[in-house]
């Protein structure tokens, strides 16, 4: 669940309506300065789907020990430091079935999924607020992970649905990083970041090269990318959201109630040159 605070409760987007958006982003992206993803359809459908694995969790949304909507927010955009907030063999059940519900669909997006989901437990994650007793559980689920990103990659280079030039570690990578820049530009848009950011990585121009996008936000969820990737100057998008009045819950069946009743409207995000 990702939220954004209003004056009279919360606005609540899900993992699996977030990961849509950066979809959306990732279909559109490329023009003539930014290269367009290659192979498309792998890489596109691995970042839509990339959080369908929280559907079933979103749905009955919980609260921290604080009594707030317990949720990915704009104070934990670059960093990943909330795990005292979660139970860590339940979080990690999600992220494992999430990776292995996208390698039953395509190889290629679970592999980047599998990469994404490696580097935001290691590159950006906060161990200290992990309980020492519990880090050997992490451990050996990214252990697990980089097994099963070295059996796809195998996979996917005996596969001859796919170029060679798609297979290459510089291929993979790149998409990887897309996914990672889609994803973040989602995040920022579903939780109204209004600082300036950038999308993570430098991602590679139609020269051969790669420059790095940096966000500017304009006004509420409005954002202005230097330099501009996508294939049309300005993108209106809409993201589910549903909004829940109270800004503390006495218990998570309270929100998960509110939330169940709340109508699903569209909140706009507009992404412009």
């Amino acid at each position: 669940m990702l939220r954004i605070e209003s004056e009279t409760g919360w606005w609540l987007i899900t993992h699996p309506d977030h990961a849509r958006l950066a979809g959306l982003f990732a279909s559109h992206w490329g023009n003539e300065r930014f290269a367009r993803p290659h192979p498309r359809i792998s890489v596109l459908h691995g970042i839509h789907v990339h959080d369908d694995g929280w559907a079933a969790r979103d749905a009955k949304p919980g609260i921290t020990r604080q009594g707030k909507p317990s949720a990915f927010s704009h104070e934990l955009v670059g960093k990943y430091s909330a795990f005292e907030e979660i139970d860590l063999a339940d979080y990690l059940a999600v992220r494992e079935s999430a990776v292995e519900l996208v390698e039953s669909q395509d190889a290629y997006a679970a592999l980047l999924v599998s990469m994404h989901t490696y580097n935001l437990l290691t590159a950006r994650a906060d161990r200290s607020t992990i309980a020492p007793a519990q880090l050997p559980l992490l451990d050996e689920f990214l252990e697990r992970q980089l097994a099963r990103q070295e059996r796809l990659r195998r996979a996917i280079r005996a596969d001859v649905q796919y170029a060679e030039s798609d297979a290459t570690d510089e291929a993979i990578l790149n998409n990887f990083r897309l996914l990672q820049a889609t994803d973040n530009l989602s995040l920022l848009s579903c939780v109204a970041y209004l600082q300036p950011s950038t999308l993570l990585h430098p991602l590679p121009t139609t020269d051969g090269a790669c420059e790095e996008v940096v966000v500017l936000p304009v006004g509420e969820r409005q954002f202005r990318l230097e330099p501009y990737p996508f294939d049309e100057p300005v993108l209106r998008c809409h993201v589910p959201a549903r909004h829940v009045a109270g800004h503390l819950f006495a218990s998570s069946d309270e929100l998960a109630e509110k939330y169940a009743a709340a109508p699903v409207e569209q909140l706009e995000i507009v992404v412009s040159a």
